[in-house]
Formats: structure tokens, sequence, C-alpha cells
């Protein structure tokens, strides 16, 4: 939670740069039409590109523009007649992607190696994502004399934006289409975020009262997880129920159907319920504890970004509520797109009203 306050200043900015931009949209129209996702999309990485690379922020978007282009390239192959190596084939977006790949790798070189020259002429280590990394790579290799490569610590710095960026705009998104559809829980949210907040700046200490609302995020995240499917894999012999699995085997768990499961989660399994997460998470389900909610995996390789994305999330809605009211447009299609994260594939469209 250390991480996460002291990275909400920026996500504070990222998010009044958003709605700023929202607000000139409706400024002296009444109600208005808008296709929220790009801004939301945008925010999000916005807010990664402040935290993950800190002074380094221009840089920063520029990774996640990059990054967000190498995911439609790949989608596209994906997409394409399967040709054993076909990834080698220098088609227009193979190229493109190798090229992509290259710039991608040098902006990160060079902005690790100006991390690395800060510490060396005694500036000090950043407190964005890649400095802390970098610090804990260090003292691995004090401590233990191995470490990532820069390889590796290059992949990491591209992994934010998948991790960091994709999953927390999908988050964000599928519950400001929630608040849209169900009036009622948009009423009590914002009674609740203007009680702790008024119509001043958030602080971070105020989002653990935030009650009503962590209860529409798990629910959001229940009905539309970020990511629809892990894959984990067995290093040992392991049991797991009746059953008794080898090392090496692949366990695809599909977080989409087991939270969306009636014999899990009743007979309104698939209906927005925020009311079942009223005594929390372990209560949720029918008196089978939290392992059925998963939407940033579990155990020891749980999302680490887990309480960044919870307050990023808590944030934007706090301030959207705070300035506007908004229902579903007439024109909106339901279009959740399972690909590497669950985008909405045409968008979601809000009639905005100033407040």
């Amino acid at each position: 939670m250390i991480v996460a306050q002291g990275m909400f200043p920026a996500i504070c900015s990222s998010c009044r740069d958003m709605i700023s931009k929202l607000e000139k949209l409706t400024a002296g129209t009444g109600p208005v039409e808008v296709d929220v996702w790009p801004y939301i999309d945008s925010l999000a990485g916005d807010v990664l590109a402040r935290t993950a690379f800190g002074s380094s922020y221009e840089e920063g978007q520029k990774i996640f523009q990059l990054q967000k282009e190498q995911m439609d390239l790949a989608m596209q192959n994906l997409l394409m007649l399967y040709l054993p190596g076909g990834r080698f084939i220098p088609t227009k977006v193979n190229k493109k992607f190798k090229e992509n790949d290259n710039e991608l790798r040098s902006i990160l070189m060079d902005i690790i190696n100006k991390k690395k020259k800060a510490i060396a002429t005694g500036e000090g280590w950043s407190d964005d994502l890649l400095g802390l990394m970098l610090k804990s790579n260090l003292k691995e290799i004090e401590e233990d004399g191995v470490g990532m490569s820069m390889e590796e610590i290059i992949d990491e710095g591209k992994l934010f934006y998948v991790g960091g960026s994709e999953t927390t705009s999908s988050l964000m998104i599928w519950a400001v289409f929630c608040l849209g559809l169900h009036q009622d829980w948009q009423h009590k949210a914002r009674e609740e975020v203007l009680q702790v907040f008024g119509t001043q700046e958030l602080h971070y200490e105020g989002l653990k009262h935030l009650k009503i609302v962590t209860m529409i995020l798990n629910e959001a995240l229940r009905l539309y997880p970020p990511v629809v499917m892990a894959i984990r894999a067995t290093n040992k012999e392991t049991k797991l129920g009746d059953m008794t699995m080898p090392a090496g085997v692949n366990i695809a768990l599909p977080m989409i159907r087991v939270q969306r499961d009636r014999d899990l989660w009743g007979e309104d399994a698939l209906e927005f319920k925020p009311e079942r997460f009223s005594e929390g998470i372990a209560h949720a389900t029918k008196g089978l504890g939290s392992g059925c909610f998963f939407p940033f995996t579990g155990g020891p390789r749980v999302c680490i970004g887990q309480n960044i994305a919870m307050a990023e999330a808590k944030a934007m809605v706090a301030t959207l509520l705070q300035r506007f009211s908004f229902e579903l447009s007439p024109s909106y299609k339901h279009s959740p797109f399972p690909m590497f994260t669950l985008p909405p594939q045409f968008g979601v469209q809000l009639i905005l009203r100033e407040i």
C-alpha cells in the first residue's frame, strides 16, 4: 500500500487531466454523447507513464503508444492463417512489429542507462516503478551475486504496459459501464464520494472509506475480469482436490467462467449486484470463501499492481462522479472483446451531464 500511496498524486493529476478534457466537451452544451473508452484508456497509459518512468514521462508515453501498436499487430497475426514459422516471414505486419520492438528497446535502454548514471553520480534512485525495480535488482546482485540482465529488465519494462495499463483501463471502463447502466448504484456511489471528499481534491486516506465504490469495483471485476484467463504450471507433483497432477502440467484458470458460475455465486450470478460484496470478498460466494474471486489471480504470483490498480480505479470513479452524472447512450453496443485483456470492441458511449 505504501507504493500506491506514494503514487497517488500522479494518479490524481492524470484523473484531473481526463476530467478537464471531458468538461471541454460538455461546457455550455448540456447533455452530450461521448465515447469515454479512449479517455479512460489514455488515462491508464498516462498514469503508468508517470508512475513507471517518473521524470522520463514523455519517453514512457512513447513506450506505451508503441506497446499498444504491438498488441494490435500481434492480434492481426493471430487472426491470420497460421503457418509454421510465420512470424519470420517479412510481411508488412512482421516488419512493423520488429521496427517497433527495436525502438522500444532503444528507448528503454536509454532510460535505464540514465537512471544508472544518476546513482553513479550520487543523485540517488527515483521512486518510480522502474527505479524501484533497478534498486531491488542491484541489491540482489550485491547480496547474492545474481540479478536480472539488461534484456530481462527491458522485457519487464515492456510488460509494465500490459500488466499495468491495459488491465487497469479494462477495470475502469467496465466499472463506468456498470454505473451508467445502473443509475441507483451510481447515485449511491456519488453520495458516498461527496460525503468523503465533497467537491474537493481527493486524498489517499479517503479511499478506505469508499465502501460502496469498492463493492461496485469488485462486482465489475467479477463480471468483467480484465484478464479472462490465466495459465499456471505445476513444477512438482501436485494434489488438487481429488486429482494428482505430475510436474509440468499447464492449468488454465478461466476467471470469467468461474466468476459467473451459478453453483458458486447463486442463481443471480449473471446479475450486477454489488451488495454481494457488502461483507467483503470472503463472504460474497455461497459460503465458499474468496478463492472463487481472483481477477488479479492469487497466491504467491498474485498481481503486484493490485493495490495501485484499485487506487487508480477508485480515484477515477470518484473524480468522475464529482463532476458528472451519466447514463448509457442508446447507440451503445455491448461488446466485451476477449483478447489479451477485455476491452469494449465498439467503445462505451455515455450521455454525460455536468453536475
